[in-house]
């Protein structure tokens, strides 16, 4: 599988705040790739950087080999890059449908539609003309998801999946992640509970006080090693 994003020696800053210090990565076609870390190691300043939310200082991100710093996030997101974001972001005046629409207007071809919005998340068609905000957090959580998926995206970053959520909603959600990624789509998930984390992913990077403390496939690591790099020890 070739490298659909390469990201080498990511600089990012908050103001005079550095969040981000020579972070690198690498994502494939197709794979699913873990980002664990504490609070505050920059999982999410990460996403946003690939995303055009936050401003690159140093470094590079590459997406199918073309610079990806510098350009606009509805330029990003036309490329194939979706961003679920932390907090859900609904537009809260909206209907169910109308957020989802919102998603397709990059119109970039593909198998995502809202029928196969619908089928992934049936709740969501029953829902459809509610305003986004009368829906429960894990619905609305569902049609984050479905928003992002509405561009086609050939990768899609999915910030805090499970954040303030039950655990059977969690479960059921996370049973529905083979299906997003099952026709090729590439995701990175950003995720606390990091036994679930490294249990759907193929990779990992596990970011520490804004650089890279390990990396690797799960499997290669043991529960001790991925704890010292987690908590920085």
């Amino acid at each position: 599988m070739s490298d659909l994003l390469e990201i080498d020696d990511l600089h990012a800053f908050y103001g005079d705040f550095q969040a981000l210090h020579g972070v690198s990565l690498r994502v494939r076609a197709g794979e699913v790739q873990a980002l664990i870390g504490a609070n505050g190691a920059g999982k999410s300043t990460l996403l946003k950087s690939i995303c055009g939310l936050v401003a690159g200082r140093q470094g590079s991100v590459r997406w199918r080999g073309a610079e990806l710093l510098g350009q606009a996030p509805n330029r990003i997101v036309a490329q194939g890059i979706a961003l679920v974001p932390e907090g859900r972001r609904l537009f809260p005046s909206l209907s169910v449908e109308e957020n989802l629409i919102l998603g397709g207007q990059v119109a970039r071809p593909g198998p995502w539609s809202l029928r196969a919005v619908y089928d992934l998340f049936p709740i969501l068609q029953e829902k459809r003309a509610a305003p986004s905000t009368s829906l429960s957090g894990g619905q609305q959580q569902m049609v984050s998801i479905g928003r992002a998926l509405m561009s086609n995206p050939e990768l899609i970053l999915l910030d805090e999946l499970s954040l303030g959520l039950a655990p059977i909603v969690i479960k059921d959600i996370y049973a529905r992640l083979p299906r997003i990624t099952g026709q090729g789509m590439a995701a990175i998930l950003v995720e606390q509970d990091v036994t679930r984390a490294l249990g759907s992913a193929s990779a990992f990077v596990c970011l520490a006080e804004g650089r890279v403390a390990l990396a690797g496939a799960p499997g290669a690591f043991g529960r001790e090693a991925i704890s010292a790099a987690y908590f920085g020890t």
